[in-house]
Formats: C-alpha cells, structure tokens, sequence
C-alpha cells in the first residue's frame, strides 16, 4: 500500500526546492552561443564599431573647435569696431568740411590742425586693418548689394547703369563679413552692364 502522507518522489525529484525547473531556452540558429567564437567575434566588429564613431565624433568636435577659435579671433571685435567706425566718421567729415582753398590759405596754426586730423585718421585706419578690419571704396564698381546700400540714382549716361558713381559713405570688411555696407549713389540712363558669362558658358 502506499502511504498517503509520503511526498510524491517526481515532484521530489523535479523541485527539490520549490522552484518550477525552467529549461534552456532555445537558440536561434543566427544567434552565436555566449562565449562562442562567432559571438566574441560579433562583440569585437561591435566594439571597433564605437570605436570608429567616437573617434570620427571627437574629429568633427576638433575641427569645429579649431573654427570657433579661428572665428572668435577674426569676428570677436566686431561690435567694437563697429563703434569705432563713428569716430573714423567723424574724422572724415571733419576733413570734409575744411574747403581746398581754405586748406591752401590758412594760417601755419590751421595747417598743423588740419594735418593732425588727417594723421589721427589714418592711423586709426591702420590700427582698425591690423586687426583685420578694412576700408573700401566701391567707386567706379558695379553695384553689388551684398557690399552697398543704394541712397539714390544719378542720370549718368556716360556710365552703365548700375554703376557706382558716388559714394556717401565708405564701406568696412571685417575677415570676409561685411561690417558696415558702403553708401552709395548708382548711375542710372546709361547702357547696362554687360551680364557675366557664367562659368559653364565659357567650357
């Protein structure tokens, strides 16, 4: 007879702590076993993977860097030059205003003057070009309104219309950006500009 309060030996045998035995999951044949050769070497193309991306990452990092540095070293004056520009506007309108013959007939005293403002002001510009910025006079020029603003147009049919025939007031480059847009008077009546051949034209 058995005995009704002796433990079942199977269940004994297949949970001998309580647990309910899970068996070994199954592997898909694409799957490498752990620690099978083809799964160590999956682990290291992973690995040399990141490793190829962190490193193109921290080049990139690197080079924008070297041109925010590059940058902050050409542009990093811009809105101090741009005030300084007053005072060389100044400076111009003072030499301006003196007529020629004035400049001719006046007194010993005046001339110094005269001179001490115009060497102020050339040496403000060379000081303004040291540190990368520059002057320019679009005059004679096409009009490009990347670089001028346009004031007005002047009948001038000597000229192609378009041209700059008068300028207000000087323009300033700083690196390759434009600081400050020339102001300018465009000729107008004449004959246009001849179009520039584009660069496949002319292959």
């Amino acid at each position: 007879m058995t005995d009704p309060n002796r433990p079942n030996d199977d269940v004994a045998k297949a949970a001998p702590t309580g647990e309910p035995v899970v068996s070994k999951p199954y592997i898909m044949p694409d799957d490498p076993e752990e620690g099978s050769v083809e799964a160590l070497t999956k682990e290291l193309a992973d690995a040399r993977d990141k490793t190829l991306r962190t490193l193109a990452e921290m080049e990139n990092l690197r080079q924008r860097t070297r041109r925010e540095v590059a940058d902050s070293k050409t542009y990093g004056i811009t809105g101090f030059a741009r005030d300084i520009l007053d005072i060389a506007d100044n400076l111009q309108r003072a030499l301006d205003a003196i007529p020629v013959e004035a400049k001719e007939t006046a007194d010993p005293g005046i001339k110094a003057f005269i001179e001490g403002v115009e060497l102020t002001e050339r040496s403000l510009l060379n000081t303004l070009e040291k540190n990368g910025v520059k002057k320019f006079d679009p005059s004679g020029q096409k009009f490009d309104p990347n670089f001028q603003q346009a004031m007005y147009e002047v009948p001038d049919a000597s000229v192609p219309a378009g041209t700059v025939v008068q300028v207000v007031q000087a323009g300033f480059m700083i690196g390759e950006r434009v600081l400050r847009p020339a102001l300018v008077g465009v000729s107008k009546g004449g004959a246009k500009a001849a179009p520039s051949t584009a660069p496949s034209e002319q292959d």
